[in-house]
């Protein structure tokens, strides 16, 4: 299956807005990181439901904002969102980003850059999209150090790129960013049961939930374009 067939399907099953939930506990602490001012132009790769947009127009008072989805119905699902004329949404492939060079002030991704076929085209074409000093901040929870997501990949219809902390390192470096900072932020708002409750439905023992959540939680690994 394709990515825009897997994800129509998940748009039309109402699934957009569960990711946003779920997403949103590790995602407002890397969108809190990210050094957007009044103004500044910002792209969000596999944007869903464009929470992160709306929140960085809220919080920031972002200017032009963008939300790209290989998802037709995700962005029509994310258009019917907002009312705010200064967010967009496009349906389209990351590896042709439908935009000049260096346009873009501040790139966001998360969990949707392992969705990419050839993750290192993606790479260099977020470094020729961005601005000298722009950024690029990739947010992932399937990465080769959480080990308990990797059963996702038998859930979904698509390949998945399973890469470790220095693969994304070595990555971003290739395509010309400069790598600013890359970081695990926990899970905090998850509730973990005592153990006495496991196991559950989802977990065999409480530590593989604490280790997937608590310790491993997001990869957050932030690119500078020089």
């Amino acid at each position: 299956m394709s990515v825009q067939a897997e994800f129509d399907q998940w748009a039309a099953d109402g699934k957009d807005k569960g990711m946003e939930d779920r997403h949103w506990h590790t995602a407002k602490e890397a969108l809190a990181r990210m050094p957007v001012e009044a103004g500044d132009t910002v792209l969000d790769l596999g944007t869903g439901s464009g929470y992160a947009l709306r929140a960085l127009r809220e919080t920031r008072d972002a200017g032009q904002c963008v939300g790209l989805d290989a998802s037709g119905a995700m962005v029509r699902n994310a258009r019917a969102y907002t009312d705010d004329p200064m967010i967009d949404f496009l349906a389209g492939d990351f590896q042709h980003l439908p935009f000049r060079a260096d346009c873009v002030d501040h790139v966001w991704s998360m969990e949707a850059f392992y969705y990419a076929r050839d993750p290192e085209i993606v790479l260099r074409e977020i470094r020729r999209v961005l601005r000298p000093g722009g950024t690029f901040f990739c947010a992932v929870n399937f990465f080769e150090e959480s080990v308990h997501t990797h059963e996702w990949q038998a859930n979904v219809g698509v390949e998945m790129q399973l890469w470790d902390r220095q693969r994304y390192r070595e990555a971003f470096r290739e395509a010309g960013l400069h790598v600013a900072e890359q970081a695990t932020i926990p899970d905090r708002e998850i509730e973990i049961p005592p153990a006495e409750a496991f196991p559950t439905d989802d977990w065999n023992a409480r530590e593989e939930m604490v280790d997937r959540y608590r310790t491993w939680g997001t990869l957050l690994t932030v690119g500078v374009a020089p």
